[in-house]
């Protein structure tokens, strides 16, 4: 039985749920309010949505060891306890040991405080809310550079667009990660509400992106001129299996959408 999608987006000023917001404005109804909002709001105002999605984070949470007060995702839920609402949870790919092909159900092993207090928060989400909840364990994004936005921590796609703004020399590792753009995860999540998924996704493109590759799409196919390679070697290699989420939604996640994202984004 199908419902009506009524997505209420907590972080007024984050990165994800801007763009976010203004994907699915024109697909359904949406709302976007900020945290200090969502605490005046009652529970009339709460229960007419379906679906909360927090994008707002403090820098507490994403730095230090874990403390109730600075998780924000726990004060949400802690007040939609008792309502019917499902909750989405922006998890982080973090929480895997980095390693090629890693599944929902491999093994969880935290290296620093971020990634620590999202495995807390997690189970906190999957201990009290059974069938209502979903979490996506999120690979790195590629976005437009907006100065509005609330940043928290420097990101590969933030540290680009400052080094090339200042034309400064960007040194990097030419090993591979995973990243998919803003415009394939906002794609995938209006799939993921329409089909009303429950559980745990790793939402990634699902395959090898060397930052080489990475790095000429953005460049706009162009020679790396202020680019110089680092031969260091890096812990830090993995992507993830998305087959789990594609089998649900049944879209194609490429590598060629990504690059062209990239492509049209690139200084």
């Amino acid at each position: 039985m199908s419902i009506e999608i009524k997505l209420l987006i907590i972080g007024k000023n984050s990165f994800i749920a801007t763009n976010l917001y203004n994907f699915l404005k024109k697909k359904m109804i949406v709302k976007k309010i900020s945290f200090e909002q969502f605490k005046k709001r009652d529970n009339k105002f709460l229960q007419s949505f379906s679906h909360i999605c927090n994008c707002a984070i403090t820098k507490e949470y994403a730095t230090k060891k874990y403390k109730k007060k600075d998780d924000i995702d726990k004060s949400i839920l802690m007040r939609i306890k008792k309502l019917n609402i499902k909750y989405i949870f922006l998890s982080t790919r973090k929480v895997y040991k980095p390693k090629m092909n890693i599944r929902e159900n491999s093994t969880l092993i935290a290296s620093n405080n971020y990634s620590k207090n999202k495995i807390i928060t997690e189970k906190y989400l999957k201990t009290n809310f059974k069938n209502k909840y979903l979490i996506l364990r999120i690979s790195n994004l590629i976005g437009r550079y907006d100065k509005k936005y609330r940043k928290i921590s420097n990101t590969f796609i933030s540290n680009y667009f400052k080094y090339k703004k200042y034309k400064k020399i960007i040194f990097y590792e030419n090993l591979f990660k995973d990243f998919l753009s803003i415009d394939q995860f906002n794609y995938i999540l209006l799939k993921i509400l329409q089909k009303n998924l429950k559980g745990i996704y790793n939402v990634s493109i699902g395959k090898k992106i060397f930052i080489k590759e990475l790095l000429k799409a953005l460049n706009k196919g162009k020679e790396l001129r202020h680019f110089k390679e680092k031969k260091i070697s890096s812990n830090d290699i993995f992507y993830l299996n998305n087959d789990k989420l594609k089998k649900k939604i049944q879209i194609k996640i490429t590598k060629h959408s990504l690059f062209r994202y990239c492509h049209n984004i690139g200084m």
